[in-house]
C-alpha cells in the first residue's frame, strides 16, 4: 500500500470536508478519529477514494510519507497561552511517534498565543508546527476556504503545494498566504472572526429596522437578494436572503421568526476585545457586536424588563423605498468601520510583534472561500496594495468617497432607530467612530482637566511645545 500525502485527526464535518476536499486535489489522505467506528464509516462511505483509514494512532503515522504532514481538527477551548486543551493532548500523543522535521498543523480556532507556545514546544523536540485558521465553513473546507497559516517560511513551503490546491481561487490565486510567524495565521484568522461578528450584527440591526418598519419576511429577502446584487454583495447579505426566504414545513411560517433571539459565540470575538484593548486600539463596532450577542443571552432578564421599562410609539414612517436606500446607506458605511478597525488592529499588532504582515494579501485571500467574503474587499486589497502605509482605511480615497456620500443616511438611520427606541449599538458605534476619528478636537481637554483636578496628572497646552506638562492649583471643592 502507498504512503499517504497527508494526514488529518478529527473527523467532525469540517474534518471529513477538509478530507475530501485534499483527496480531490489527487493527494492519498490517511485519517484518524478517536472513535474508530468514525473512521470506518466516513472510509466506507467514500469507496474508490484515497483514503487510508486507520484504528490506531501508531498506525496513522506510519502511514504517512516524510516529513509526515498532520493535521489536527479538534475543538479548542484554551482562552490563553498557558491553558492545555484537547490540542496539546492530540500534540503529546504524536510526539512519541513523529521523527525530526515532521509536520502538526492545528487547523482550528486557537487562540493565538497558544499557538506561539505550541510552536516554541515543538521546535525544541524538532518538530515543525503551523497554527492554521481556515475560514469558510462546511461548505469551504469541501470546496475551497480561505487557510490563514502561520509559522516558520520554511515550513510554509513544504505545505504550500497543499494548501494552495484546496483554498479558494479569486482571479486565479489561491486564498492562502503564508501569513507571518508564530501565530499570526491564527492571530488573523480572530480578527477576521471579529469583522465577522460585527458585519453580521449590522445586519441583523437592518432587518430589525425593516421588521419593526411593518416588512413582511419576504419582503426583507428580497432586499437582502436585491443588495447581493450591488456594492453590498457578500456571502453574509446572500445567506441573509436565503435564511429570510426559508419556511419552516410544520407550521408555514418564516424559520427565522420562529427561531429564539439568544446568540451564541465560541470565543475569537472576546479574545479579539482583549487583543485591542492590549493594543489600545479602537474597535467599538466589534465590540458592540459582542455585546449585543451577550444581551441577547440574557433573555429572561429581557423579558422581564419588557413589561416594566418603557419606549416609545415605533413610527418609521410609509416609504419603504427610501427606508430601504437609507439603511443600505448605514450598512455599507458601518461595514467599512467593521473591516477599517480590524485591519487597524491586525496593523497595530503585526507591528508590535514584528510579524511582516501584509494587508493587501490578507484582504486578497479574504475575497473567497471564508464567510466574510464581499465585492468591496476587492476595493479593500487595491486600497492596501496601492498604498502599504494606509494609516487606515476610511482613508483611502475610494472608501472615503463612499463614507462622505452615505454618512447622511447613516446618521438618519441612527437617529430614526434611535427616537424610535430600535436598538442598533453596531449602527451607533460605527458612527460614533466615524465622527471622533474626523473630529479636529475632541472634549479631552475637559478630560484631561479633570484628570489633573483629583490627580495632578498634568496636561499639555496648545500654545506651548509638545512635550511640555503642566498642573494647575485647582480651588479646593469641599463636600
Amino acid at each position: 500500500m502507498s504512503l499517504a500525502d497527508f494526514g488529518l485527526i478529527g473527523l467532525a464535518v469540517m474534518g471529513q470536508n477538509l478530507v475530501l476536499n485534499v483527496e480531490s486535489r489527487g493527494f492519498t489522505v490517511a485519517v484518524f478519529n478517536r472513535t474508530t467506528s468514525v473512521t470506518d464509516e466516513f472510509v466506507a462511505k467514500h469507496p474508490g477514494k484515497k483514503l487510508i483509514g486507520a484504528k490506531t494512532l501508531e498506525e496513522f503515522v506510519q502511514s504517512l510519507k516524510r516529513p509526515r504532514k498532520i493535521q489536527i481538527m479538534v475543538k479548542s477551548n484554551a482562552v490563553g497561552a498557558a491553558d492545555r486543551d484537547a490540542v496539546d493532548a492530540v500534540i503529546e500523543q504524536l510526539i512519541p511517534l513523529l521523527e525530526p522535521d515532521d509536520i502538526i498543523i492545528d487547523g482550528g480556532n486557537s487562540f493565538y498565543l497558544a499557538t506561539e507556545r505550541r510552536d516554541a514546544y515543538l521546535a525544541s523536540k524538532g518538530l515543525r508546527f503551523i497554527g492554521a485558521g481556515v475560514s469558510g465553513g462546511e461548505e469551504g473546507a469541501r470546496k475551497g476556504p480561505s487557510i490563514m497559516p502561520g509559522g516558520p517560511a520554511s515550513t510554509w513551503e513544504v505545505m504550500k503545494p497543499i494548501f494552495e490546491s484546496i483554498a479558494a481561487k479569486v482571479d486565479g490565486e489561491p486564498c492562502v498566504i503564508h501569513i507571518g510567524p508564530g501565530g499570526a495565521g491564527h492571530y488573523v484568522k480572530m480578527i477576521h472572526n471579529g469583522i465577522e461578528y460585527g458585519d453580521m450584527q449590522l445586519i441583523c440591526e437592518a432587518y430589525n429596522i425593516f421588521k419593526h418598519a411593518g416588512f413582511t419576511t419576504d419582503e426583507m429577502a428580497a432586499v437582502f437578494n436585491q443588495w447581493n446584487e450591488g456594492d453590498l454583495q457578500s456571502y453574509l447579505i446572500q445567506i441573509t436572503g436565503k435564511a429570510l426566504e426559508q419556511k419552516d414545513p410544520e407550521t408555514g411560517k418564516s424559520v427565522v421568526e420562529l427561531i429564539v433571539d439568544k446568540a451564541g459565540q465560541k470565543g475569537t470575538g472576546q479574545w479579539t476585545l482583549l487583543n485591542a484593548a492590549e493594543n489600545a486600539v479602537v474597535i467599538s463596532t466589534i465590540n458592540a457586536a459582542v455585546e449585543a450577542r451577550i444581551l441577547s443571552s440574557q433573555r429572561q432578564q429581557r423579558l422581564a424588563a419588557s413589561t416594566e421599562l418603557q419606549g416609545p410609539a415605533v413610527s418609521l414612517g410609509s416609504d419603504k423605498a427610501a427606508l430601504v436606500q437609507k439603511v443600505h446607506d448605514a450598512l455599507y458605511a458601518s461595514k467599512i468601520i467593521s473591516y477599517a478597525q480590524g485591519l487597524d488592529l491586525i496593523k497595530t499588532t503585526g507591528e508590535k510583534k514584528q510579524w511582516g504582515l501584509d494587508l493587501g494579501r490578507i484582504a486578497a485571500i479574504w475575497r473567497g472561500g471564508c464567510i466574510i467574503r464581499a465585492r468591496f474587499l476587492n476595493r479593500i486589497t487595491d486600497a492596501y496594495r496601492g498604498n502599504p502605509t494606509l494609516v487606515n482605511l476610511m482613508l483611502d480615497p475610494f472608501f472615503k468617497d463612499v463614507l462622505n456620500k452615505t454618512q447622511q443616511h447613516w446618521r438618519e438611520v441612527v437617529s430614526l432607530a434611535t427616537l424610535n427606541g430600535i436598538p442598533v449599538p453596531a449602527f451607533s458605534a460605527s458612527l460614533g467612530y466615524y465622527d471622533s476619528y474626523r473630529a479636529a478636537r475632541l472634549p479631552a481637554n475637559l478630560l484631561q482637566a479633570q484628570r489633573d483636578f483629583f490627580g495632578a496628572h498634568t496636561y499639555e497646552r496648545l500654545d506651548k511645545p509638545a512635550g511640555e506638562f503642566f498642573h494647575t492649583d485647582w480651588p479646593e471643592v469641599i463636600g
